[in-house]
């Protein structure tokens, strides 16, 4: 179990911009049900690569799992993520199009991601008696103190630091 933090603290995004990559897929029907483990067992094998390769770009992710299962990930930036993506020596681009040829027409596993770039002073998190987590964990993970007790007051400190 991850150490976990008493009282409240915030994340300081890193001074460049940060991607925040969500991917997930669902279990339309039982059937699908069975056809997410291997995409879920090369999902690990995805993330055990990048846990290998940091200069690909991960800073830190979050499983959840269950009939919609969703990866929360933090990366230095959109184009590691896009990189990564369609670099033929990693292990993503061969599984993806195994993926699609699979079940592109098989309604019974449905996928999604979104991709989002976040830039220092555009962000603000709190994070009460958890481990480092979120951007906390990609970043810079801080107790909460004076002039950060608030959203509005920790979005306005995020700004003047990122104009300094």
């Amino acid at each position: 179990m991850s150490e976990l933090f008493p009282g409240r603290y915030t994340g300081k995004a890193p001074a460049d911009a940060t991607a925040l990559f969500m991917l997930g897929m669902r279990a339309n029907t039982l059937a699908g049900l069975a056809r997410t483990v291997p995409v879920a067992a090369a999902m690990g094998r995805m993330l055990g690569h990048l846990s290998q390769h940091p200069d690909a770009g991960l800073l830190s992710h979050h499983n959840w799992f269950g009939r919609t299962t969703i990866l929360v990930s933090y990366w230095r930036s959109a184009a590691d993520v896009q990189r990564f993506a369609s670099d033929p020596a990693a292990p993503h681009a061969a599984v993806w199009q195994k993926f699609n040829r699979q079940i592109k027409a098989n309604a019974g596993v449905g996928i999604w991601h979104e991709l989002y770039t976040v830039h220092p002073g555009d962000f603000e998190g709190i994070y009460s008696n958890m481990p480092a987590f979120g951007m906390a964990a990609a970043g810079e993970h801080v107790p909460v103190g004076d002039g950060w007790r608030t959203s509005k007051q920790r979005m306005a400190a995020a700004a003047r630091e990122t104009a300094a």
